[in-house]
């Protein structure tokens, strides 16, 4: 009698193992709302494509660091864009002489000095200024 009590309990068991595993075969009837986010990660520099309008001067120098330096008044950033200003206002001056407060040093790991991203940033933000100017008065 054991052996037969024994063998009715071990296939009930297995049988309710078996009941749950039968009925969710197909996973849930329902699909799960919320955002589908699934984030990028880029490789390039972020900000706008494209030359932006009016004096918007941080687009020229957007790889200048924002870090506060002991002893150097203001940032690479914010002194690059003291200089864009001073530029654009003043066509005379040279990108050379408008970029002279930036710092010539390299840092490890970083392309060009603050002097030279500011040059390239003034070069820039004036042939993009010409090149507005240009296709506004051949329309």
């Amino acid at each position: 009698m054991k052996l037969r009590m024994t063998l009715v309990m071990g296939l009930a068991i297995f049988s309710l193992g078996l009941l749950p595993v039968a009925g969710m075969a197909d996973g849930p009837d329902y699909t799960p709302e919320g955002p589908n986010y699934h984030p990028d990660h880029p490789t390039t520099p972020q900000g706008p494509k494209s030359a932006p309008k009016g004096k918007a001067y941080g687009y020229y120098c957007r790889g200048e660091s924002k870090k506060h330096v002991k002893g150097v008044k203001g940032t690479a950033f914010s002194n690059c864009v003291k200089a864009m200003a001073q530029a654009d206002k003043n066509d005379s001056l040279t990108a050379r002489k408008a970029c002279k407060s930036l710092s010539k040093k390299h840092v490890k790991g970083v392309k060009g000095t603050p002097f030279s991203t500011c040059v390239k940033g003034v070069n820039q933000m004036r042939r993009d200024e010409n090149a507005t100017v240009a296709t506004s008065s051949a329309v």
